[in-house]
């Protein structure tokens, strides 16, 4: 009975070099720790990673830019503090003022 179900297969899955590169390419392509699925992964990570530090060297850049302004310029050194820290001198008043949005009818 199993010789009928043996000779029912064809020659060539029986093939050992055939087998044996079947079961490699298997244990390579899925079931390896570097497989395809992880390589997927770790490229999509790369590629976030890559954006993020351009973002960090271009944000950087500006920051430098920036720091140079303000420390080459007393005025607008001031201007930030009273604009963005809320910073005032002794003999003066800030007020705030405060908008409400308007509603539509």
């Amino acid at each position: 009975m199993i010789k009928k179900f043996v000779d029912k297969i064809p020659p060539i899955l029986k093939n050992k070099y055939l087998i044996a590169g079947v079961a490699f390419l298997i244990l390579m392509l899925f079931l390896d720790r570097n497989n395809l699925i992880s390589q997927y992964k770790m490229r999509k990570e790369l590629s976030g990673l890559k954006k993020e530090l351009q973002f960090f060297r271009d944000q950087a850049h500006k920051d430098s830019i920036e720091l140079s302004r303000l420390l080459g310029d007393s005025l607008e050194l001031e201007k930030l503090g009273r604009e963005k820290y809320l910073m005032k001198r002794d003999s003066e008043d800030v007020y705030i003022i405060v908008r409400k949005p308007v509603k539509d009818k």
